[in-house]
């Protein structure tokens, strides 16, 4: 029996179905990623008919391999330039832990746009998550995230207005949420409960992220508490699947 070795980073066999007979798109697939590792970060690819006629393929071949590439983030698309090799992905640690604090431990420079920053009602859903009334009101902060300037994200904040009546006069949108309310207005993060899906972002979404809007998402719900229990923030972080992949680290007791 022979095949390719046993690797921990791909599935076995992959893109072989049981029949054996390999799509076109994904041999060529494979090809192209020889050819990534050969050009190296930031290269420019080829164009699709360059590539159409170097591998004997059809165009659309092409485009459905380097779409799949895309997607899994080792090519990345510019918009009037062309399609280059991608660097890895960013790490971002399941923990409590920020997004700033999670960048900076890989030597990249975290940032953030402010898209909104406005007081709300809340409504049912919000309020149970928050042990709160239904019509309380609560902080609500929208940022784009930046990884060494790139868009990578958006986050949703929701904060119990009557918990934090001085946020406004302390916290500056561009930096970090989470450094200025344990070092400006004394909370302890006691726990948090974070909940992982993959979604397509809406127009809106896709738009602020500056990604197609088919490009599949990463999108975590987190709420977190102090240590009697009171849950104070409710985040939505929407991230894009080709620049950020998530770890964390499991033991008897998690």
């Amino acid at each position: 029996m022979s095949g390719e070795p046993a690797s921990a980073d791909r599935p076995v066999r992959a893109g072989i179905p049981e029949h054996g007979r390999v799509p076109r798109y994904y041999a060529l697939k494979v090809r192209l990623l020889e050819l990534i590792a050969e050009l190296g970060e930031g290269a420019a690819l080829p164009t699709e008919r360059e590539l159409s006629e170097r591998y004997d393929v059809s165009r659309a071949s092409v485009r459905q391999a380097v779409a799949d590439l895309v997607l899994d983030g080792r090519l990345r698309r510019r918009q009037g330039s062309g399609t280059f090799v991608a660097g890895p992905k960013l790490v971002q640690r399941l923990a409590l832990v920020s997004y700033t604090e999670g960048l900076r431990q890989q030597g990249v420079d975290p940032g953030r746009a402010l898209i909104t920053l406005e007081h709300l009602p809340a409504d049912e859903n919000l309020a149970r998550e928050l042990h709160i009334e239904p019509g309380a009101e609560v902080v609500h902060l929208e940022r784009v995230l930046l990884a060494d300037g790139e868009r990578v994200g958006l986050e949703s904040t929701f904060l119990v207005s009557a918990r934090f009546p001085d946020l406004l006069d302390v916290f500056e949108p561009a930096g970090s949420l989470y450094a200025c309310l344990r070092d400006e207005l004394g909370v302890v993060f006691a726990g948090a409960e974070e909940r992982v899906e993959t979604v397509l972002a809406t127009p809106r979404e896709a738009l602020l992220v500056g990604t197609p809007p088919g490009l599949p998402m990463l999108l975590l719900h987190r709420v977190s508490w102090e240590p009697d229990g009171t849950p104070f923030e409710r985040v939505r972080s929407l991230f894009r699947g080709d620049r950020l992949s998530f770890v964390t680290r499991l033991g008897p007791d998690s």
